[in-house]
């Protein structure tokens, strides 16, 4: 349940009847640029399902059109499948599609920091931080914010993921390899000759590559890659247990490092595997740049 809570008393408003019910706020903000209110499309699969079916164009990150919402958030949804805190879709879609309502309301800091201090340490297995432009400082702490329950309650940040590394940790769903394809800056099909442990990592080193996907990777470096699991010496990683098999591996570049992002085994006999290859060569991926670089 998410709910718009006045920090500065003990008044708690159901979200949805905010517009009615409340009417002007002291220290409200308005919004800077006329601003509309559009149905949330299905295919916004960050908040499609986030409890409301309308949200305000712009958003509240200044995205102006739908197609840079829908691309910009596709971000995230990788992340939101890790279950690293139950109110990260809350905070996500409060900024990304906010509920329509006369005034822009931004969620409560606490909530921030509950979903940046559960999930960062989940975005850095992937070589990322968390972003400049979620800054949790810059949200209320003292107004009418958007929560999750009261920051007083019982602790809401409780994982739902296991101890497995994060970039094993991923459900064989067509539409979720798909996200993690267009998330990823390289994809390969590969076998693996060894799998060590260096520096708090995993090292991966490959026996036969097959580019689906080269991004930043030069067809000259390919028979000296080696793949990072990053933070992941001690974390397992199912997929790495057989090495007998072929692999469908994604990842990106971090300076001269090769980071895996998400690893599958490549199972033809699988029915959700052979819809994602059918969709391999013509992805509908993102076309604007990641909200993390």
């Amino acid at each position: 349940m998410f709910q718009l809570l006045h920090t500065g008393g003990a008044s708690e408003y159901d979200y949805v009847s905010y517009q009615s019910d409340l009417g002007p706020y002291p220290g409200g903000r308005f919004y800077t640029k006329p601003h509309q209110c559009v149905a949330i499309p299905a295919d916004l699969r960050l908040c499609h399902s986030v409890g409301y079916d309308k949200m305000v164009l712009p958003n509240l990150l200044d995205h102006e059109t739908m197609a840079e919402v829908k691309h910009q958030a596709s971000s995230w949804v990788p992340l939101l499948n890790k279950n690293c805190h139950m109110g990260t879709q809350v905070f996500l879609c409060s900024l990304f599609a906010p509920v329509c309502l006369d005034r822009p309301v931004y969620p409560c800091r606490w909530l921030c920091e509950a979903v940046r201090d559960s999930c960062e340490p989940v975005m850095q297995f992937f070589g990322f931080f968390w972003p400049e432009m979620l800054k949790c400082d810059q949200f209320p702490q003292d107004d009418v914010c958007i929560a999750m329950t009261a920051p007083n309650a019982t602790e809401v940040s409780r994982p739902k993921g296991t101890t497995v590394c994060p970039p094993c940790d991923n459900e064989m769903k067509s539409e979720a390899i798909v996200e993690h394809l267009c998330a990823s800056e390289f994809a390969l099909k590969m076998t693996i000759k060894e799998v060590k442990k260096e520096n708090g990592d995993k090292v991966i080193i490959p026996r036969k590559r097959k580019a689906l996907k080269l991004g930043p990777i030069r067809k000259k470096n390919l028979k000296k890659l080696v793949l990072l699991l990053k933070n992941g010496a001690d974390c397992p990683c199912h997929q790495l247990d057989n090495l007998g098999h072929h692999f469908l591996i994604m990842g990106r570049q971090v300076k001269t490092q090769h980071l895996l992002t998400a690893i599958y085994k490549w199972d033809k006999k699988n029915k959700e595997f052979k819809k994602f290859m059918k969709k391999v060569k013509a992805p509908d991926c993102p076309t604007f740049p990641s909200v993390f670089k």
